[in-house]
């Protein structure tokens, strides 16, 4: 499992020429509700096992949560299904609200 910084990922996602990654929210939708990064899917982490089938495993993926410890969860259990470009975001969306955007919401 690959690891990336809000920085890094905030990079990636303004660079009109690499594909953009799936964002994977897997926090609960009363956290969503508090703050996103915007065109994130939203899949809570107790649902990625019913619903893992969906995602392209040739697709790059950043796993999101709160603090990156759900989020790194998933991306081993995502490597552990074949998906071979999994991303968890280091700090999460905190890290996030912290490197990238200080105007979210943080809770």
């Amino acid at each position: 499992m690959r690891q990336i910084r809000a920085s890094q990922l905030a990079e990636w996602l303004a660079d009109v020429n690499r594909p953009p990654p799936l964002l994977l929210d897997v926090r609960e939708p009363w956290e969503l509700a508090q703050c996103q990064i915007e065109g994130a899917l939203h899949v809570p982490m107790h649902m990625i096992p019913l619903r893992c089938a969906e995602f392209d495993p040739q697709r790059e993926i950043v796993v999101i949560c709160h603090h990156g410890g759900r989020s790194m969860q998933v991306c081993m259990f995502l490597e552990r299904k074949g998906y071979g470009a999994v991303f968890n975001l280091l700090g999460g969306i905190e890290g996030w609200a912290c490197e990238v955007d200080p105007g979210m919401n943080r809770y």
